[in-house]
């Protein structure tokens, strides 16, 4: 007779497990240690959770975690809806061990337009002198965080890089302005914007208002997928000022439909049915999966974005791609259509609908176009899977995470550069700035800087790295503008809040792209592992964490530059001495009396001006200490 199998666990968690409910809910698993193993959800407590007790899952990772269960707790819900909502809270909020992880710690960027202030007495502007104000002229930027309701945004895209072409076609085709409000409201001509053709001038009156409103209509229009209608409002535009004789005005709308019928023909706009699409590939292989999530927003492909879940292992791919729908959108709004690689659970599909108020279809065998969609995104998960795997261990990987973490979106991984900035100067004296060069996964020494800082108050950092970045950038800036030059894919800057907003104003100044600029903050207790990312373009600070590959990336590069400040600022110091007048060998000259006459006479050079009464005036110098200074330095 064959004997039955004994059970590992103990009978009052068996007990428990025959006594939950026929109900919705969520369940947690936890270890001797009362660690936390696993959360799940379940439409029928019962069913789901016995289901692990009463099979055998061998030595999977399902396997692992059941044999180290030692207490269930339970939490009865009213939908499968709601059970979804709690299980993913807790799930990004305790990071259990088993379950398949999302990093969630980004923000997809929007575009954003922002809208008119509505002014009684708005006329049509037809010179310079009435130019409007800039609460009149509708802006279009890059941006992320809250959405604020007085603006209309388009999005999410899943790149960066996606948002600044968006941008970039609304600027060739409807000339909309992209500049600050403080820029626009002091103009007195027009930028090199203007004269490119890419901005039609409104800040000095080139455009009136209303024209300027109806062209923001027509980019509002053509971001929600309504192509052919835009075309059709220009054109008749067009007759319109044709007929009246208006030559000029026509030859206008005719050069705008001109341009976008290149930009529709070059961006390969899609003419099927569908709006807003994701397309979601998973490939798991060797212990990793990726998940590739294509998106179709307003008709037009917007292009990819990888993720890489944690706790993997042996997990089945629709088991990847299921955890992915059920984190991924309770935070981002989800399309009317997605197209998977693999059938997910009808259940599933009904709770994300019951939870977000959105009719949602999924479909896993599409036909047509959306066929050319998922073959897409599963050779994108295939190449970028065999890119990690290739990349594991290297410093490859660590540059992949520090692209990952912080949302860039460099043209391929191997051109990704990143610059960083550092102050260094002893007590005022020497200050010199840094700017290593981080590009092709290794420091570049042979593009490093020094920049000695001048015209400053003597230990004023801020002035410092303002004047360090305008000399490096502003040249910079001009060339980007004309279409000629680069900009690194990310500025690391050595400092907290007040570097970074040192670096934002100078950024704003130029014109350029304050989603590049990254302070890196140190922690609590200035320990290294601590530190926190800070932004200039509005986002929250980011802990990458102690064992990050990104921050470990982030740490070579701010040590480099560290390190390449103070062997400059050495130098420098040295050169304005001489031989045996250093103030280090005067006896009776410590460091903090030393730090003092630096700091009172602005460093080394005004010590060796100063008379004997002014040595004196220093606090802990006294007449003979004064007297030796003096004779010392000369």
């Amino acid at each position: 007779m064959q004997e039955e199998p004994v059970s590992i666990h103990s009978s009052d968690l068996l007990q428990q497990v025959a006594a939950l409910p026929t109900l919705p809910g969520v369940y947690r698993y936890f270890d001797a240690q009362d660690q936390l193993l696993y959360v799940g959800k379940a439409n029928s407590l019962k069913k789901r959770v016995a289901n692990y007790f009463q099979k055998d899952h061998g030595g999977s990772r399902i396997g692992h975690m059941v044999s180290k269960i030692v207490r269930l707790e339970t939490t009865v819900v009213r939908s499968e809806a709601e059970a979804l909502l709690l299980e993913n809270n807790l799930i990004k909020s305790l990071k259990p061990k088993y379950n398949i992880l999302f990093r969630d710690d980004k923000s997809y960027p929007y575009l954003k337009l922002t809208r008119a202030v509505p002014i009684k007495s708005l006329t049509p502007v037809t010179a310079p002198s009435s130019a409007p104000s800039a609460a009149q002229v509708p802006r279009v930027v890059y941006y992320r965080g809250a959405v604020d309701k007085r603006h209309d945004y388009f999005g999410p895209y899943p790149s960066v890089w996606a948002v600044r072409e968006a941008i970039q076609l609304l600027q060739k085709v409807f000339r909309l302005r992209t500049c600050e409000d403080t820029v626009f409201s002091n103009r007195t001509r027009p930028c090199l914007l203007f004269q490119i053709k890419r901005c039609s001038g409104p800040c000095v009156g080139h455009i009136s208002v209303d024209d300027y409103q109806r062209d923001v209509d027509s980019a509002m229009r053509l971001l929600r997928g309504e192509t052919k209608e835009v075309m059709t409002s220009i054109e008749g535009r067009m007759m319109a000022h044709a007929q009246m004789l208006e030559f000029e005005q026509a030859a206008e709308l005719r050069n705008q439909m001109s341009a976008l019928s290149k930009v529709l023909h070059s961006q390969a706009m899609d003419t099927v049915g569908d709006q807003d699409v994701d397309i979601l590939a998973v490939k798991v292989q060797g212990g990793k999966a990726c998940v590739n999530l294509a998106m179709v927003r307003g008709g037009r492909h917007l292009g990819d974005r990888p993720y890489f879940p944690v706790h993997v292992e042996d997990a089945e791919p629709v088991e990847v791609l299921e955890a992915f729908l059920s984190q991924h959108y309770l935070d981002v709004p989800v399309p009317p259509a997605l197209i998977t690689s693999h059938q997910v659970d009808p259940e599933l599909i009904h709770a994300l609908i019951e939870q977000t108020g959105v009719k949602v279809s999924a479909v896993h065998n599409p036909r047509e176009q959306r066929r050319v969609w998922l073959e897409m995104a599963q050779q994108n998960a295939d190449i970028q899977l065999a890119r990690l795997l290739a990349e594991e261990g290297s410093q490859q990987a660590r540059t992949r995470a520090l692209v990952d973490a912080l949302d860039l979106a460099p043209e391929d991984l191997d051109s990704f550069r990143m610059e960083c900035f550092d102050i260094s100067h002893t007590a005022g004296e020497s200050t010199q700035a840094s700017c290593v060069v981080f590009h092709h996964h290794k420091m570049q020494g042979s593009e490093y800087r020094r920049y000695n800082i001048e015209g400053i108050t003597p230990g004023d950092d801020y002035a410092a790295m303002r004047q360090v970045l305008t000399r490096r950038y502003s040249k910079l800036a001009e060339a980007v503008r004309a279409g000629e030059g680069k900009l690194p894919d990310l500025v690391l800057i050595d400092g907290g809040k007040g570097q970074v907003s040192m670096a934002r104003e100078v950024f704003e100044s130029l014109g350029l792209d304050l989603s590049r600029i990254v302070g890196v903050e140190k922690g609590e207790g200035r320990k290294v592992g601590l530190e926190e990312l800070v932004f200039a373009d509005g986002r929250e600070k980011v802990y990458l964490g102690r064992d990050s590959a990104a921050l470990m990336l982030v740490a070579q590069v701010r040590d480099e530059a560290h390190r390449f400040a103070i062997t400059g600022m050495r130098a420098a110091r040295a050169k304005v001495r001489v031989g045996g007048s250093k103030l280090e060998e005067i006896a009776g000259i410590g460091p903090k009396k030393r730090a003092k006459l630096l700091q009172r006479f602005g460093g080394a050079r005004g010590v060796a001006d100063a008379s004997v009464q002014d040595l004196m005036s220093v606090d802990g110098i006294s007449a003979d200490l004064a007297q030796t200074i003096y004779q010392a330095l000369r």
